[in-house]
Parts: structure tokens; C-alpha cells; sequence
């Protein structure tokens, strides 16, 4: 799957946005199986991916986890967006998406959206919380876009406000599912990893070279982070221990 991202207009300010906009914006695209194939077996994957999760947090606190790969292409925006539909599922629980790729961010795209102001702007205290959180058409599900990107998003991430706003986002919320850039040529997923309560991998079959994988596995752990586990994306049917992206 290739990933299309629109470029921003640098040119054209990002707006506040309406909290009742994105409620209104049905999801369209095909890889968001989750949302347009409910019954098939790519959103079963998802499914199991997220009851794996729950295993680990048997106490059912609230959870941050972040999702990266080694490099780009490997679906892990669309990942993103298919676990938290799936997580969604289940009663009583909501989820945020954070899209804290500030070099290419891509959820708005996937989810059909407009870009909005968002994790940039309230990093910088120029935007409310209950402005740049916005909910989906999906029930329980919410989104928190990259908003404006900045010159240096490393400097952003790895701020103390990062993790005070982290802490405010548990208090609303079930689980929040970070998406962040690739691993292996940006530090921002190790920063954001090392604060999280868990790393997905996600890595396209038939892609990825297995050293790559390998190199960000120990990087990440080496920062700090708890690597839960693998999404494999890309997979056909046969393949059935995985999802596909």
C-alpha cells in the first residue's frame, strides 16, 4: 500500500476546528477494513490484535501506546485507525488518535478529513484541549491531528509538556494510539516510545529487511520502551496470525 499524503499550505493557516465537523465525515477509505468490512477477516486480525492488548492491562487502566515502524510505507497510520476502531468495540471504552507524525502525518487523509489545528497547537498553548480533540463518526472514537508542522518536531516531542498533556488525555480517555514517523532515520518514536506504556512494530511482509526490524526492536527498547509486539502488514489470508494494514 502507498501511502499519498497531502502536503500542507504552508501558505494558509490551519483553523480551530468545528467539534462537530469530523462527526459528519463518513470513513471511505478501503483500508480502513475495520470501519468498511466489519465481518471480514482482516478486521477479525484487529480484533485480535486488540484483545491482546487488553490481556496485557488486565486492570484496565488507562494505556498510552505508540505505534512506529523502521521505515516509511509500512502501514502503520492505517494500523493506527483499524486498532482503534477495533478497540472501540468494546463497551465503555473510548480511544483517542494522536497523529504525532510532524514530518508526514497522514490520519486526517485516511480518515477523510480536513486538516485542523492540533497536537502542534496545544503543545504551543495556542489551542484549547477541547478545540483540537475532535470526534469521529465513529462512536468512542476521537482524533487529535498533527496540526501546523513545525521547523524542529523533535523539540515538541520530547518536551515536559508532551508529557503533561499525555497525562490529560488518560484522564478522558481508555486507550490513546500515537502514530508517530519511522523509526530508524527519525528519533521522535523513541522519545514518544520511551514515555508510552507500549510499542507496536508494525512491519510490511515481504519488505522490511529483517536487520532493520531487528536494529529498531533494540533502539527502542535501548530508549526506554516496552515493545509489545508486532503488527504485520500486507499479509494475505494464509497468513492469518496477523493484520493487514
Amino acid at each position: 500500500m502507498a501511502l499519498f499524503r497531502r502536503k500542507p499550505n504552508a501558505a494558509t493557516p490551519l483553523q480551530v476546528a468545528d467539534p462537530e465537523e469530523a462527526k459528519r465525515i463518513p470513513i471511505t477509505h478501503e483500508e480502513v477494513a475495520t470501519a468498511l468490512a466489519p465481518r471480514g477477516p482482516i478486521a477479525e486480525q484487529f480484533r485480535s490484535m486488540r484483545n491482546s492488548i487488553l490481556a496485557l492491562n488486565p486492570e484496565g487502566a488507562p494505556r498510552s501506546v505508540v505505534l512506529t515502524s523502521a521505515i516509511r510505507g509500512e502501514g502503520k497510520s492505517v494500523a493506527t485507525i483499524n486498532l482503534a476502531l477495533a478497540m472501540a468495540e468494546v463497551p465503555g471504552t473510548r480511544v483517542l488518535m494522536v497523529d504525532a507524525d510532524l514530518h508526514g502525518p497522514s490520519l486526517e487523509f485516511y480518515l477523510g478529513l480536513p486538516r485542523r489545528q492540533g497536537l502542534v497547537e496545544l503543545l504551543r498553548g495556542q489551542c484549547a484541549l477541547d478545540r483540537a480533540i475532535r470526534a469521529t463518526s465513529v462512536p468512542n472514537v476521537s482524533l487529535l491531528g498533527a496540526g501546523e508542522l513545525p521547523r524542529n518536531p523533535s523539540e515538541l516531542i520530547g518536551s515536559e509538556r508532551l508529557r503533561t498533556l499525555l497525562a490529560q488525555l488518560k484522564q478522558r480517555f481508555s486507550y490513546i494510539l500515537i502514530d508517530t514517523p519511522e523509526a530508524l532515520s527519525i528519533s521522535d518514536a523513541s522519545l514518544l516510545g520511551a514515555i508510552a506504556d507500549g510499542i507496536i512494530l508494525v512491519v510490511r511482509l515481504g519488505s522490511t529487511p529483517r536487520h532493520f526490524v531487528e536494529q529498531v526492536h533494540n533502539q527502542l527498547e535501548t530508549m526506554g520502551g516496552n515493545v509489545l509486539g508486532t503488527c504485520l502488514t500486507a499479509a494475505t489470508l494464509v497468513e492469518r496470525d496477523y493484520a493487514r494494514g
